[in-house]
């Protein structure tokens, strides 16, 4: 029976695990995920290959959501506000693929990278106190703002994401990396839903490899919620400093070498 599974498939098991992990902690799982399948299945289409993956992670990060909103308490209204539009403006991103270059992208996006990993070393307790503001119109807005940029960003190009509102969550609600992280998981799980709805009816999904790495992220994503509790905002600060400073990495070795 095992002689029938794909051999690229177990791979591509431990990768969506080791992914749902990373991403319930502190986002980012893309960057394990996204280029694992690329390097097994290079004889795949980029579309089949961006639909497998959301179509996978998109179970990660409900689970991830769920277990968040079961343990961790924040201002779900300004979080769902963004969600709303992360949803609409992810259509819109998804669109504007075609139409913009994404190589123009790259250098604006390692700018603020850079920006934010400074601003978070700097303020040594940026996001170790929970300091929630008071939910005004101001703050719906801000929210909506939030939402409709990431969602564009996540259906246009997509790494960092979890990143980006991690710490717009911090700097905008007063919320702590472990609040934040939560809140993240939310507003990830409506762009990915946006994804979805896009990459099934085109028929952009790999569901042989789809569904067994559904599996796995969501297991992955329980573990990683897991230790992000048990370990709290000093943990998930330092795995955000850490990402940030990988997202950093790889964005300068694309912008450079293609340039």
């Amino acid at each position: 029976m095992l002689e029938l599974v794909p051999p690229e498939l177990w791979w591509l098991v431990v990768i969506a695990f080791i992914a749902g992990l990373v991403d319930a902690a502190v986002g980012g799982g893309g960057l394990v995920q996204l280029p694992g399948l690329f390097t097994v299945l290079p004889q795949q289409t980029p579309a089949m290959l961006f639909g497998t993956n959301k179509f996978s992670s998109m179970f990660g990060t409900a689970a991830a959501a769920w277990r968040y909103a079961r343990n961790v308490r924040f201002p779900w209204k300004p979080v769902l506000f963004a969600a709303g539009t992360a949803f609409v403006f992810s259509f819109a991103g998804a669109t504007a693929v075609s139409l913009l270059p994404k190589d123009a992208v790259r250098p604006l996006v390692l700018v603020l990278l850079v920006a934010m990993l400074a601003y978070t070393l700097w303020k040594k307790d940026f996001g170790a106190l929970h300091r929630p503001q008071e939910i005004g119109r101001r703050e719906l807005t801000i929210a909506l703002v939030i939402g409709a940029a990431i969602g564009f960003y996540d259906g246009f190009f997509g790494p960092g994401t979890g990143s980006f509102l991690i710490f717009l969550f911090v700097r905008f609600f007063g919320l702590d990396f472990l609040r934040a992280s939560a809140a993240s998981k939310v507003v990830n799980l409506a762009t990915n839903m946006a994804a979805i709805s896009f990459f099934v009816p085109t028929g952009n999904i790999l569901w042989l490899f789809a569904l067994p790495m559904a599996t796995a992220n969501i297991i992955g994503s329980v573990v990683g919620t897991r230790l992000a509790l048990k370990g709290g905002t000093p943990f998930i600060r330092k795995l955000f400093v850490g990402l940030v400073v990988v997202l950093i990495a790889r964005m300068a070795w694309d912008t450079f070498r293609g340039s």
